[in-house]
């Protein structure tokens, strides 16, 4: 029997951004639901088609989402918040868009979107289900089921993938002092048994269950859930097999709660926890398959096919090949689609990389291998072992002098020369701002203009003189628009940036960059993470120009912009040849170089943003101090290096911070801003328990939606907020950059949220 080989799920975006151009047109109004539909059918059928091309024999169905795969669950259960006014039956597009984006205009006011959050440990975002008193469920959504027809249809037997209904009620929040969330599992499960029933019926023979929960820390009482929902579903279509699928880590001590569930199969996760196979292997019981994920779902390194033959080839002859199933380690959804468009890549590089389509390859050939011998692949395996080498010994990789100065760190330069509370008065007389200052995050709407503008530049119809000429004036509007409204502490807008990391890293030493690499962040929202294959260093200043140019135009102070080192490493495709702390510490030095400069050219603020620190948080407790060690003291080396009279600010937006608060004291930048305003400041209850140390710009404005918050609507919050802040601590800014937005959108939020602080300066004298 040949050995089954599959993919947990695809990328969703299409391999030249199908989707989010679908996805925008149908939002301005430019293409109906039936044509979104139907491109999205389209973006469905040639993923099929391409894992099917591989030979591959697992294919998933249902990874396909419009928005995120969590609301799709939301959707498929019923779980809509009242006041999106769903009256039953199927959920429209606007409903679902709503929920996703909120909406602006509507008669009766705007409606907000539902909270988001990181996916795991990801830098995929999802849309938190939001459960109320007397929560019931329903099937409001047939789209697994018609997903699966659909490819059935087309020729294709797919295994459909579901979101499991433990891990599902974990993600979701009560609202309202509503119930605890895993104690709706009763009223959830006979919705979760409907749809198993109907894929039975529908000709499915596995269904993919993801249960990545099992890779947290789990207390007795989830545990038992898990052994409650799994008897309910193993009895509701006997016939069907169920794959637990977790990923993202170990299973640890979850692992007798896992191999004790009535399922036909387990999926593990051996690039992120190789060692848990050993402990699987000697108490699996008889009968139980085991998918394993040896193929790294969430990086872009070619594997090592040899070396991972040697690891599986044992566990083959002892299970048997019906007892086994290879497949990455998780969904491709975090890599991008297609190496083969990537023409202009460094040829040594392209070498070493595989993307979602290549990876799928890779599995297939891990199964031909071990149904009919090495020699049946002998060159496939010849050409990845050759990769390995050559990448393992390449120049392009080392450099002696970043090595060096990364040996010679001394714990002084992770220490700004006085504490907080000496430097404060020192920045306050520098600045000179009023009580609840007002600022941005940094980035301005990129309008169509500016869009354009880069890409003539980038294809050379737009000469260096003449861009530079148009940035200038860009800069310059939004420096007399600040002006004019009276924001307290300008940006110069950051016109010249194509996206937060790339634009540092492609003036970066060690980085390199697809034309095509996209990921999905949230929606249609899509980044192209850099990728860090060598040694890091800063050859050359890389913003102090554009920060020195608006500071010249304005006698208000102007913050320079960086990305911080966590981020810079998380949000990259991260070289795995050494470790992780290691390369963050390169570009730590970097940076410093760039802060340092920045206070050289006369900037009194610099801010250096940090959204993905929380992200970067090991998903077991028991690995966040080592972590969180790291990661402070990297972005302490990159901010240590100016005078007490320079102000430092940081950026974190959309991640839960309450339980690291201690370690985002510990940075101590003099002023961190933050997402508030989605979580109607839920963020600050950490603050109830912890005096925060330093200055703080609780978020009054969710910029990832397209409504405009009223005065009152952010005075409010910032009243909320110094319920658990001093005034004195407190800023006021939006949640997030404005690159997204557009003009019309941003400019009466930024004149809203000046009068909110104007009216909390009045409250507080």
């Amino acid at each position: 029997m040949s050995i089954v080989t599959s993919t947990l799920g695809f990328p969703r975006i299409g391999p030249r951004r199908e989707l989010k151009t679908a996805l925008e047109s149908h939002w301005a109004g430019k293409s109906g639901a039936r044509a979104l539909l139907d491109d999205a059918a389209g973006l469905r059928a040639a993923a099929w088609a391409r894992q099917l091309g591989t030979g591959v024999t697992h294919i998933p169905s249902n990874d396909f989402s419009l928005y995120d795969h969590v609301l799709d669950t939301s959707v498929m259960l019923g779980v809509i918040p009242s006041l999106y006014e769903w009256c039953g039956g199927p959920v429209s597009p606007e409903i679902y868009f709503a929920m996703a984006r909120g909406t602006r205009g509507r008669a009766g006011g705007d409606l907000p979107a539902l909270e988001m959050t990181k996916w795991f440990d990801t830098n995929y975002h999802y849309m938190v289900p939001e459960f109320a008193r007397g929560q019931a469920f329903a099937l409001a959504s047939t789209k697994a089921i018609d997903e699966f027809l659909e490819a059935k249809a087309l020729g294709i037997h797919t295994r459909p993938v579901l979101l499991g209904p433990v891990t599902y009620l974990l993600l979701g929040k009560s609202k309202d002092e509503g119930p605890d969330p895993l104690s709706l599992l009763p009223g959830l499960l006979p919705v979760y048994a409907e749809v198993l029933k109907c894929l039975a019926g529908a000709g499915a023979e596995w269904v993919q269950i993801d249960e990545p929960c099992l890779v947290l820390d789990l207390a007795d009482a989830q545990r038992d859930a898990l052994a409650h929902a799994y008897k309910v579903l193993a009895a509701a279509a006997p016939d069907l097999k169920l794959l637990l699928t977790t990923y993202f880590g170990g299973l640890g001590d979850n692992l007798d709660t896992a191999l004790g569930l009535p399922v036909a199969g387990l999926h593990l996760d051996l690039v992120r926890a190789p060692a848990q196979l050993d402990d699987v292997l000697s108490r699996a019981p008889a009968g139980l398959v085991l998918s394993l994920g040896v193929v790294d779902g969430r990086n872009v390194w070619r594997a090592n096919l040899p070396a991972i033959l040697d690891r599986i080839e044992p566990v083959a002859a002892r299970l048997g090949t019906d007892r086994l199933m290879v497949g990455p380690s998780c969904s491709l959804l975090h890599v991008p689609i297609d190496l083969d468009l990537e023409t202009a890549l460094d040829p040594d590089l392209r070498s070493w990389l595989a993307f979602a389509v290549q990876k799928v390859g890779e599995i297939a050939i891990l199964g031909r291998a071990i149904d009919r011998g090495r020699n049946a692949v002998a060159d496939e395996l010849e050409a990845s072992a050759a990769a390995a080498m050559t990448r393992q010994a390449s120049s392009k990789i080392h450099d002696r002098k970043v090595k060096a100065r990364l040996d010679a760190v001394t714990p002084d330069m992770t220490r700004r020369q006085k504490p907080f509370p000496a430097r404060r008065p020192l920045q306050r007389d520098r600045l000179a701002l009023p009580a609840f200052p007002t600022t941005t995050i940094g980035s301005f709407p990129q309008t169509e203009e500016v869009r354009k503008a880069r890409a003539a530049h980038a294809k050379g119809t737009l000469g260096d003189s003449d861009y530079r000429a148009f940035l200038r004036k860009e800069t310059e509007t939004a420096v007399r628009w600040q002006e004019d409204v009276g924001i307290d502490v300008l940006v110069h807008g950051e016109f010249e940036r194509n996206d937060m990391v790339q634009y540092f890293g492609e003036q970066l030493s060690g980085y390199a960059f697809t034309r095509h690499g996209w990921v999905q962040s949230y929606g249609s929202r899509y980044v192209r993470p850099p990728i860090i294959f060598g040694d890091v260093s800063r050859p050359r200043p890389m913003t102090v120009e554009w920060s020195a140019y608006a500071q010249s135009l304005t006698a208000k102070p102007m913050k320079g912009m960086l990305t911080g080192p966590v981020t810079m490493l998380q949000w990259s495709f991260v070289r795995d040849d050494q470790p992780r702390e290691r390369t963050c510490r390169q570009i730590a030095l970097a940076l410093r170089d760039e802060v340092i400069d920045i206070e050289k050219a006369g900037i009194p603020i610099v801010q250096i943003d940090e959204p993905a620190i929380r992200e970067g948080l090991p998903l077991r407790r028991a690995d966040w101090r080592a972590y969180l060690d790291w990661a402070v003291a990297c972005f302490r080396l990159t901010a240590c290096g100016v005078a007490d009279a320079t102000q430092i600010h940081t950026h974190m937006c959309y991640s839960e911070f309450n339980d690291i608060i201690d370690s985002i004291g510990a940075m101590d930048a003099d002023v961190i801003s933050i997402e508030t305003a989605r979580s109607k400041m839920e963020l600050l209850e950490a603050f109830a328990t912890y005096r925060y140390p330093n200055d703080i710009g609780p978020g009054v404005y969710d910029i990832h939606t397209p409504r405009c918050p009223s005065i009152d609507e952010m005075t409010a919050l910032l009243a909320k907020a110094a319920e658990r802040l001093a005034p004195d601590q407190i800023w006021v800014n939006p949640d997030c950059g404005l690159k997204t937005r557009k003009w019309e959108e941003v400019r009466p939020a930024l004149v809203n949220m000046v009068e909110a602080a104007r009216r909390m300066r009045l409250a507080s004298r």
